[in-house]
């Protein structure tokens, strides 16, 4: 299949050095729908780059036609990826200035609305046009490494249709994370892809990339008071299960599984087949428990992956190394959602407070704050 392959430049860190992100553009630029794929932005989850190099492959190989246009950024974070400390890959975090790569990205709402105001019409699909022709003209800041990164990856998603932003977690099953807004998509991502969880948001928070894109919209339909604005951005994190499952069989099997979701939202012609029957019931982001150590020492599982488990639970327990008698030296860590524990920690030596696994619940819980995304 036909395709461009473009580079593009970040500004140099220091004299010498260069970064650049590659991207793959597929189909006529501007054709619909617009579909937009990145992976390893935390640059320490490397499922994403095999799977999107299968995808690429298949692309690459492929009779079926492009329908829209597709962009795949293969490699999202080069500054995450070179930043090696005594062996270890250090990615989630900018050494910089110690900024979340996948957060703070630029809220584009309030410059889109000034430019858009009074010129939306009842056509939800000329109003559309009209946005994204207005996103393509905000001038985005660039004054760092790290602020032109996501520039530049804003400005190669924003305009799209379908973003999804590929991660993993720690040690995890297959889940996806998506607006509220866009339920029955994701429920449709979730079942190509073989996602027991699917998590809900009410507002992500911190401004996340998948939210900088898909948010703008229901952000601008407030700022203007104004129903007619379509919300034309379905955007999602992929989580690909934990950071160990780097494997040809599982990089294969979920490139196949999004390229038949391209195929199945009109990205990509031929037929995906039926919808593979969804594994589970979306629940919200609030009602997933994300149970810190009490205390410190080492974590003992008692559950394991896909699980269910009822509030109350012990999930896992904490050994006291230092204690006095052995028979006494652990500590119960319980659950407070009823639901599957679907991530687990990999280092198992723990501080107080450090996250040791997830449980996605179907109930919202008291305790979790609204838009502070699975970190409370």
């Amino acid at each position: 299949m036909k395709k461009t392959v473009e580079r593009i430049s970040l500004p140099s860190l220091s004299p010498g050095t260069r970064r650049e992100l590659t991207v793959h553009r597929y189909g006529k630029p501007g054709a619909r729908p617009r579909a937009y794929l990145h992976a390893a932005l935390h640059a320490d989850e490397h499922p994403g780059l095999l799977t999107l190099n299968h995808l690429v492959r298949m692309l690459d190989a492929a009779h079926d036609p492009i329908v829209g246009e597709i962009v795949i950024v293969p490699i999202a974070n080069p500054i995450g990826l070179s930043q090696q400390l005594h062996g270890y890959l250090v990615g989630r975090f900018d050494f910089s200035g110690g900024l979340n790569f996948n957060r703070g990205f630029p809220d584009l709402s309030e410059a889109v609305a000034e430019a858009v105001e009074g010129r939306l019409g009842d056509d939800v699909r000329a109003n559309a046009r009209t946005i994204r022709e207005a996103l393509a003209t905000v001038d985005l800041p660039r004054d760092s490494e790290l602020k032109a990164l996501r520039a530049v990856l804003l400005g190669l998603s924003m305009t799209s249709d379908i973003v999804l932003d590929v991660h993993c977690d720690l040690e995890a099953l297959v889940h996806v994370y998506a607006s509220r807004y866009h339920r029955d998509i994701a429920v449709e991502l979730g079942a190509d892809l073989g996602a027991p969880v699917v998590l809900l948001e009410e507002v992500a928070g911190g401004n996340p990339f998948d939210e900088a894109n898909a948010g703008l919209w229901w952000k601008l339909r407030d700022r203007l008071s104004d129903d007619r604005i379509p919300l034309a951005c379905f955007a999602a994190t992929v989580e690909l299960r934990g950071q160990a499952d780097v494997s040809d069989e599982l990089a294969a099997a979920d490139a196949a599984n999004l390229y038949r979701f391209l195929q199945r939202r009109g990205v990509i012609g031929g037929d995906p087949g039926p919808l593979p029957q969804p594994l589970c019931e979306p629940t919200p982001l609030d009602g997933t428990d994300v149970i810190a150590a009490p205390a410190a020492g080492l974590v003992v599982y008692k559950k394991r992956l896909g699980d269910v488990v009822e509030a109350g639970e012990a999930v896992a327990d904490i050994v006291d190394l230092v204690a006095d008698d052995p028979l006494t030296a652990r500590t119960a860590v319980l659950s407070r959602a009823s639901g599957v524990l679907f991530s687990r920690q990999v280092q198992k030596l723990v501080a107080p407070g450090t996250s040791v696994c997830k449980v996605a619940g179907a109930e919202k819980l008291p305790h979790r704050k609204a838009g502070n995304l699975l970190e409370a």
